[in-house]
């Protein structure tokens, strides 16, 4: 399977973004972008100390993000990204009209379980509540799919390319 559109994999942290990414990446036939190696380096040490990055921290994060998609627009591509409020998908929209999202959604504790487990991630597990807190759910006017995180990483993905295929 092959799409034009470029897809952004959101969610909280935890939910899978940097492992689901790719392999849907790879179902889809495109090429996958890391959205953490956006960041600057400032951001980075931001979140590892556990401070919740503000607004201003994310514009060029986020405007990163936008310029690859933008040049990945009629190509297609996976890239990961929190985009957790409106705000921040329509900034991102604004970069590359067209983009479809993949909300990965999950149970709390589930997430917060992965989360203790992963190995060698800056963002640590007392930020989770920030996340949660932030987090605005896909409009119905905004193209995406929601997809829920339990089961494997390639159960989600192929649920994920399933839903993206069906819409």
């Amino acid at each position: 399977m092959s799409t034009p559109h470029v897809v952004v994999v959101m969610g909280v942290a935890g939910t899978g973004k940097t492992t689901v990414g790719p392999l849907l990446a790879a179902r889809l036939g495109v090429p996958y972008a890391e959205g953490d190696d956006f960041h600057p380096q400032a951001n980075i040490a931001k979140m590892s100390s556990g401070t919740p990055l503000t607004d201003d921290d994310r514009w060029p994060w986020l405007d990163a993000i936008g310029a690859w998609a933008h040049g990945r627009a009629g190509h297609g591509g996976v890239v990961s990204c929190s985009a957790l409020k409106r705000g921040y998908r329509d900034r991102l929209r604004s970069a590359a009209p067209g983009l479809v999202f993949v909300h990965l959604t999950g149970d709390r504790a589930l997430i917060e379980d992965r989360m203790s487990h992963r190995e060698g991630h800056f963002m640590p597990t007392a930020l989770l509540d920030s996340q949660f807190a932030t987090l605005q759910p896909l409009g119905a006017d905004e193209a995406g799919v929601a997809v829920d995180v339990a089961g494997t990483p390639e159960d989600i993905a192929d649920r994920a390319a399933k839903a993206l295929a069906a819409r």
